[in-house]
């Protein structure tokens, strides 16, 4: 059994919850997986259960101190991360159905939700101040339209509502029983003027939300705490029984997923400035850290000390990311042999792709000659960042008759270039704004194999590097957790302490370096011509 002290990271994704448990120089000792259920309505309602969430939650923690022959009393501190889902609850902490199946159970609007597209609208066009800081258009991904879509189609539902809190917040309020907000959640999601600390009740008012700001917006958050600060009195009896640890465990406010990859990465090489992270995942998140804030138009921030503390970070990325790829290959006819063999041989789809690429290109960077005209702008739900477009809409552009699985192998490769491309005008924008990105530094679940790492790199015109630990989500969560605990004296030198960089990725130069930039500009024209061509 290993000595302790230990770290527990917890991360709940789109698709699982996992665990890991992490040692004093960064460690991952082992890990733990359970999958949750994504409810649909319709194309635009996703859903999901807080309660399915918390009992996958103790599953992973309790395989996790399994894996690594952990004894659930040497964790010193917890940090939970999420995805910037909203959940509602009763008064006396009873879910409530956020949509028409009337399940109390579904008590989650998820992140990629896209109900409120009309309400994201109606805020835009009214301009309020609090936009300058969220790229200057609010997204439907946030919480304020969903909040008004609840009040306006389940008015019996949005005044029962005793909580409305981000699942983040939702997860340390199960474990601590404390209602602390982080200011991660509430300032990227829900508003909050974190370099004022306050909330803003102009904007609730103006929106149509002013019943919040008349109840000194208790429902939605009175307390708010930087990430890394301990919640409450830490764990619950009840909580720490079902988790496998020991009451008063050290819970620290939690995050963002896609921050919590930024913790476990931008610590690298201890200027968190220098290294922008991107989290590539379901969808695609870019965390630059700036010691002054930088207005970027179309890109979210920027926020104040939502994740190193003291200072700003702008927020881009892609709603679909990971999900684009999957969309892509699944149009193409080779796509059911495709995921035969995938299932044979106990892999996904995107990992054999990669694999299958890898095999075929000695040199990762000659994929590029291969595409031939083969060009996809992967926007299927929409642009996030740098044009904040939710309308936006993929573009495949090239394709003939083929039918064979090397061609859907091509049709991934430029998938990919599709989505650094993306990024590409992610980093552009912000160094237009005075903010240049030195290096990438990536992580999530897509970003894994070294064969796309360099095909980004590539697309991007910029570094990627590969953090040291295979988990740099489940890293920054614990981070989290260790900075609770005291074992750190803050959470600037745990990023230090527990990050290291691994392998770097460069991009290629010359001819195909040139290639890339004649792509890039059929990239762009692409989305202009689609954009132009909406009403016809």
């Amino acid at each position: 059994m290993a000595d302790g002290p230990h770290f527990l990271g917890i991360d709940v994704g789109t698709g699982s919850a996992r665990a890991g448990l992490f040692d004093e120089r960064g460690e991952c000792l082992g890990t733990g997986k359970q999958d949750i259920s994504l409810f649909r309505d319709g194309g635009a309602m996703v859903e999901q259960s807080s309660g399915e969430i918390w009992a996958a939650v103790c599953t992973a923690v309790r395989q996790a101190l399994a894996a690594a022959d952990v004894a659930g009393d040497s964790v010193a501190g917890i940090g939970f991360d999420a995805t910037c889902s909203l959940v509602v609850l009763g008064p006396d902490g009873a879910s409530l159905p956020v949509g028409p199946s009337e399940d109390p159970a579904r008590d989650i609007i998820v992140w990629m939700d896209h109900r409120a597209v009309a309400e994201a609208e109606r805020i835009n066009a009214l301009a309020p101040a609090v936009l300058r800081y969220v790229g200057g258009r609010i997204s439907p991904e946030m919480q304020t339209p969903k909040l008004l879509w609840l009040k306006e189609n389940r008015p019996e539902i949005f005044t029962a509502a005793g909580h409305f809190l981000d699942l983040a917040d939702f997860l340390t309020f199960r474990a601590t029983g404390d209602l602390a907000r982080s200011m991660c959640t509430v300032t990227c999601k829900w508003t909050y003027v974190a370099h004022e600390a306050r909330w803003d009740p102009d904007y609730f008012r103006a929106v149509g939300l002013g019943e919040l700001a008349d109840e000194d917006f208790a429902r939605i958050g009175t307390t708010i705490v930087q990430p890394g600060t301990p919640v409450g009195a830490g764990l619950t009896v009840r909580a720490a029984a079902e988790l496998g640890l020991s009451p008063g465990t050290p819970v620290s406010a939690g995050m963002i997923d896609a921050h919590a990859g930024g913790i476990g990465t931008v610590g690298i090489g201890g200027v968190p400035e220098q290294n922008l992270a991107y989290v590539f995942g379901t969808s695609s998140c870019t965390l630059l850290s700036t010691a002054e804030p930088v207005f970027v138009p179309g890109v979210w921030g920027p926020y104040y000390s939502v994740m190193v503390p003291g200072l700003w970070i702008n927020e881009g990325g892609q709603s679909a990311a990971g999900a684009a790829i999957d969309q892509l290959v699944r149009l193409h006819p080779a796509y059911p042999e495709a995921m035969q063999q995938a299932r044979e041989s106990g892999t996904s789809l995107p990992v054999l792709l990669a694999e299958q690429a890898a095999a075929r290109f000695d040199d990762p960077s000659a994929a590029v000659a291969a595409l031939k005209g083969l060009h996809v702008v992967p926007e299927f739900l929409g642009n996030r960042a740098p044009f904040a477009d939710p309308h936006a809409r993929a573009v495949v552009a090239g394709l003939g008759m083929e039918t064979d699985a090397d061609h859907l192998v091509l049709l991934y490769v430029a998938g990919l270039f599709g989505i650094g491309y993306g990024l590409r005008q992610i980093l552009e924008a912000q160094a237009d704004a005075g903010a240049p990105t030195e290096r990438i530094v990536i992580s999530g679940g897509a970003g894994q194999s070294a064969f796309v790492r360099q095909l980004l790199a590539d697309a991007a015109g910029k570094p990627v590097v590969a953090p040291l630990t295979t988990e740099p989500v489940l890293l920054g969560a614990a981070t989290l957790g260790a900075t609770a605990a005291g074992a750190f004296p803050g959470l600037r030198e745990a990023m230090s302490a527990l990050s290291g960089a691994g392998a770097v990725y460069e991009p290629a130069a010359g001819a195909i370096r040139a290639q890339h930039d004649r792509r890039f500009a059929t990239f762009c024209a692409l989305q202009d011509l689609v954009r132009g061509a909406r009403s016809h």
